[in-house]
């Protein structure tokens, strides 16, 4: 399979990301969308800009919604959503649980929430950003990534302080007939082809795992959409079952936003929307099961 831009087996420079840059068409609005209903939670919660990505004559700014009463003595509970700006339902989702459960913490935890990290991709139903760069590979110190490094450095003050970080994604169609082709030609290698869960499913902190804290998210979600199975070989996206629907990733070494606050308690949501057994709703109603899960899990087993 050959993807419609680049020499075969050359990886891609700056003419090569200009022309796969112009082929995109914004679909989409994140003033409309995001800021709009960012805007609508002001009156219940702090909200800070924390960044601004600049591309051409396009600027967004990076807003992060906080708990008014912040209070250094609770525990700190972080929400990212739309790290890839592709991913619908991490952007709503997070939105969403802050609407309708962000004051149930109050008195019990600061809560921190990015609901849209990466907005250029946001309007353009992208994975990269303007820059063919996946933020989701460069969470760290000096990251090439703009809207990567903006986030990090808004969580810098508070690594170690952090009780629990969810990160809100999607695993999409799109990901085995765009995005993964695209990700091979850029680098010049040979695209193989892979398969799409059918579900939800989650990804642990390989290094500091938390098997029973996984289970009770994933038996949240149950109750709202199906679970991803395991593949004939019995792995997700080619890696081994931790539990039902849970599988590992070393997150740190990976530069993923799941990794970059150091909290106790971590994990990585998969979202399918593009399931025959799910709606767009049902997804975002996902998403914030599982945040909710997350969330209770982590403050009854704090001390």
């Amino acid at each position: 399979m050959s993807y419609a831009i680049g020499t075969p087996g050359q990886p891609w420079g700056p003419a090569e990301v200009r022309a796969w840059r112009e082929r995109l068409v914004r679909q989409r609005s994140y003033a409309q969308d995001v800021l709009s209903g960012i805007a609508l939670l002001s009156a219940d919660f702090d909200v800070a800009e924390y960044g601004v990505i600049e591309y051409g004559s396009e600027r967004f700014p990076l807003l992060a919604i906080r708990s008014r009463d912040w209070n250094d003595a609770l525990p700190v509970v972080v929400v990212t959503g739309g790290v890839h700006g592709y991913e619908t339902s991490g952007v709503h989702g997070a939105l969403q649980y802050v609407q309708r459960h962000g004051l149930e913490l109050a008195g019990r935890a600061n809560l921190l929430v990015a609901a849209c990290v990466s907005p250029w991709a946001y309007e353009r139903v992208q994975r990269w950003n303007f820059n063919a760069l996946d933020p989701n590979r460069n969470f760290r110190a000096g990251s090439p990534v703009g809207e990567a490094a903006a986030l990090v450095a808004l969580l810098a003050p508070l690594r170690g302080r952090v009780l629990l970080h969810i990160d809100l994604h999607e695993t999409t169609d799109s990901d085995e007939a765009e995005f993964r082709p695209a990700l091979a030609a850029r680098d010049g290698v040979t695209f193989e082809p892979g398969a799409i869960p059918d579900g939800f499913y989650l990804v642990d902190d390989a290094e500091h795992p938390q098997p029973e804290f996984q289970r009770a998210v994933i038996d949240a979600v149950a109750r709202v959409t199906h679970i991803a199975p395991a593949d004939a070989d019995g792995r997700i996206i080619g890696c081994p079952l931790q539990s039902p629907g849970v599988i590992a990733f070393a997150v740190a070494q990976r530069n993923l936003c799941a990794a970059i606050t150091g909290a106790r308690f971590s994990t990585t949501t998969e979202v399918y929307p593009d399931s025959p057994r799910t709606t767009p709703q049902q997804c975002i109603d996902a998403q914030v099961a599982a945040v909710r899960a997350a969330v209770g899990y982590a403050l009854e087993h704090a001390g």
